[in-house]
C-alpha cells in the first residue's frame, strides 16, 4: 500500500488528485497538509483523512506526496519533501523560474527520490490515440502544429503575479507544450508571442498567441487563453491539429463527454464520459512509487514546458522572437 499525503489544496487539481488516490486499491491518502488551516480541515473531512497543520509532520507518515500548492512555493515544499526522502508529484507549472525547477531537479536527484509532473493531458485517451497513430507513421513527416488551451478565469492567487508567476500564458502554454514535446519528441527552439488583457479586468495577461517552432523548422502555434465566460458549459477545451506530409490529425481532448441541462446550476453543463485522466495520472504516479521505476513525466520535462512560457513573455516583452537554450 502506497501511503500519499497532498501538500496544500491550494490548486484547485488537489481535490481530484485526492478523489482519485481514494478510488485506488493500491494507495491510501494518509493525510492533507494546508497552510489554509480552515481550507485544510474541510478538504481532510471532505476525504474521510486527517489533517496535519505541520508539512513535515505529514512526510513522517508517507512514502510520497502531492504538491498542489500556489506555484511559487512548489520550490520550497519540493526541497523539503525531497530532503525527507520522499517521492514527488507536483502541479504544473513546475516553478515560476528557472531556477527554481532546476534547483527542484537538482535536489531530488541529490536526495535519490523521484520529481514527476502532473501533467495529465498525457493520460487522455484520445491524445494517447494520436500518440500511438504518430508512431505509426499514420500521416508521414509532421510539418505544421496548431493548439489551443483556452479556459475560464480561475481568480484567486492565479491571478496574483508573485504566487502563480503569470497569467493564462503561463497557466495554459504548458499543457499543450508539453503534450507536443510528447507526440513528436521535438523540442521548441524559439518563441514569438502576443500577450495582453483584454478580456477580465484583472491586472495580469488573459490571453495570448504563441508562434513556436520547434526542431526541424515546424512552425506550431498556441492560442492560451482564459477566454470562456462563467457561464460557458465547461472549463474550456485542449485541441490540436497536426499536418503532415501524408495527412493530418485533429483531436479535441475533452469532446468525449454529454451536456446537461442542470437547473442546480442555472446553465448547460459538460460531463466527460472518457476515462478519468486525473485518476490515470495518479495511478501511474502511485505505480512509479511502488514500482520505483522513472517517472513517466519527469522534472526536466516540466522545465522545458515552463520555459517556453516565460520565453513568450520576454518575446511579447521584446517585440521580437526569443531562442531557447538547448
Amino acid at each position: 500500500m502506497v501511503r500519499i499525503g497532498i501538500i496544500s489544496l491550494a490548486h484547485m487539481h488537489a481535490y481530484s488528485y485526492a478523489s482519485a488516490v481514494n478510488q485506488l486499491p493500491n494507495a491510501k491518502l494518509v493525510g492533507i497538509y494546508d497552510d489554509n488551516e480552515e481550507r485544510g480541515k474541510r478538504g481532510a473531512e471532505m476525504f474521510r483523512t486527517r489533517f496535519f497543520a505541520d508539512a513535515e509532520e505529514l512526510l513522517k507518515h508517507v512514502d510520497a506526496v502531492i504538491i498542489c500548492s500556489e506555484n511559487a512555493f512548489h520550490r520550497k515544499w519540493t526541497e523539503l519533501a525531497a530532503k525527507h526522502g520522499k517521492d514527488i508529484l507536483c502541479e504544473k507549472p513546475i516553478a515560476t523560474s528557472v531556477e527554481d525547477a532546476k534547483a527542484m531537479i537538482k535536489a531530488c536527484e541529490e536526495a535519490g527520490v523521484r520529481l514527476q509532473i502532473a501533467f495529465p493531458v498525457r493520460f487522455c485517451t484520445p491524445i494517447r490515440r494520436v500518440k500511438a497513430l504518430l508512431d505509426e507513421g499514420a500521416i508521414g513527416e509532421i510539418v505544421a502544429v496548431r493548439g489551443t488551451n483556452r479556459g475560464q478565469m480561475p481568480g484567486g492567487w492565479f491571478i496574483q503575479k508573485e504566487l502563480a508567476g503569470g497569467g493564462a500564458v503561463m497557466d495554459h502554454t504548458v499543457h499543450v507544450v508539453d503534450v507536443v514535446r510528447w507526440l513528436t519528441g521535438k523540442e521548441v527552439v524559439s518563441v514569438y508571442a502576443e500577450v495582453d488583457t483584454m478580456i477580465h479586468d484583472v491586472d495580469i495577461d488573459d490571453c495570448g498567441m504563441l508562434f513556436m517552432e520547434l526542431e526541424g523548422g515546424i512552425p506550431f502555434t498556441q492560442d492560451p487563453s482564459w477566454s470562456r465566460p462563467k457561464s460557458f458549459h465547461t472549463w474550456g477545451d485542449v485541441t490540436l491539429e497536426l499536418v503532415g506530409t501524408q495527412g493530418s490529425l485533429y483531436v479535441d481532448a475533452l469532446a468525449q463527454s454529454i451536456r446537461i441541462y442542470d437547473d442546480g446550476a442555472g446553465k448547460l453543463v459538460t460531463q466527460p464520459f472518457t476515462e478519468d485522466m486525473d485518476l490515470a495520472l495518479i495511478a501511474d504516479f502511485v505505480e512509479m512509487v511502488a514500482t520505483k521505476r522513472s517517472p513517466s513525466i519527469t522534472g526536466f520535462d516540466g522545465l522545458q514546458a515552463m520555459a517556453v512560457a516565460l520565453a513568450a513573455y520576454e518575446s511579447a516583452r521584446l517585440g521580437q522572437p526569443v531562442a531557447l537554450k538547448p
